[in-house]
């Protein structure tokens, strides 16, 4: 990305993001708009379809994406959210391949922007995890300090549940994410206690933002080039 382009919004890409999480349905179903900004399977992920990735483990109770297996499935199933969708520029993906998959890219705060995220479309229907502690996700970073959120909800931009957790520069760690500690917030603001409805899970994120809630900001953020590998996503239980 050169140096002109770096605080330019880009407006195609905007509109592949709201296209690719279903937020404007109708407009995606017109052909010029699929000639354009091409086209999308439906933004309601078929959870049964990724039943066959559910299993048990040594290591978590239940086995929810392992990414150390790719499936065609996968791209259909995680796609990029990043700051663009509120006028800024950071640019990430996730890849998929036998060593698991990458999310990476370049987090910025042009144009008042600073995170970069991959999110799940919604389940249908939603997973019901209510018979497990939480989550337990197995990531390789970079030393950032990244978010991992859930959703109960299908809206848009409804509230998230989220966990701050720090990593360690090229070493695989594991990260137990505890229902109960799960932080109602919505855009990085605290909006209550509720606690999480772990029985209608609706989406997964991860994300590398500057912000950490109400203002906070992350200690060990930094602009620029990222990375996160993750091999596994799964329930466990205590």
């Amino acid at each position: 990305m050169s140096q002109q382009n770096a605080s330019r919004w880009d407006l195609c890409r905007f509109v592949k993001t709201l296209s690719y999480f279903g937020v404007v349905p109708l407009l995606s179903r017109l052909n010029w708009f699929q000639q354009w900004f091409g086209s999308y399977p439906d933004p309601k992920v078929n959870s049964a379809l990724f039943t066959p990735m559910i299993n048990d483990s040594a290591s978590t109770d239940r086995l929810i994406f392992d990414f150390t297996q790719p499936s065609d499935m996968l791209p259909a199933i995680w796609g990029a959210l990043d700051d663009v969708v509120m006028g800024g520029v950071s640019q990430s993906g996730i890849q998929f391949g036998v060593a698991g998959a990458c999310f990476s890219g370049q987090v910025s705060t042009a144009n008042s922007g600073g995170f970069a995220s991959v999110r799940t479309r919604n389940f249908e229907p939603s997973l019901d995890l209510s018979d497990y502690t939480g989550i337990e996700l197995r990531v390789k970073g970079d030393g950032n300090r990244y978010k991992f959120m859930l959703r109960a909800e299908t809206r848009w931009d409804g509230i998230a549940y989220c966990y701050s957790f720090d990593t360690v520069a090229h070493a695989w760690i594991t990260v137990r994410v505890a229902f109960a500690a799960l932080i109602p917030v919505f855009r990085a603001k605290t909006v209550g206690n509720s606690p999480f409805a772990a029985d209608r899970i609706t989406s997964m994120q991860l994300m590398l933002s500057k912000f950490e809630y109400d203002g906070g900001l992350n200690p060990h953020f930094q602009p620029g080039s990222f990375q996160l590998q993750i091999a596994s996503i799964g329930a466990y239980r205590v």
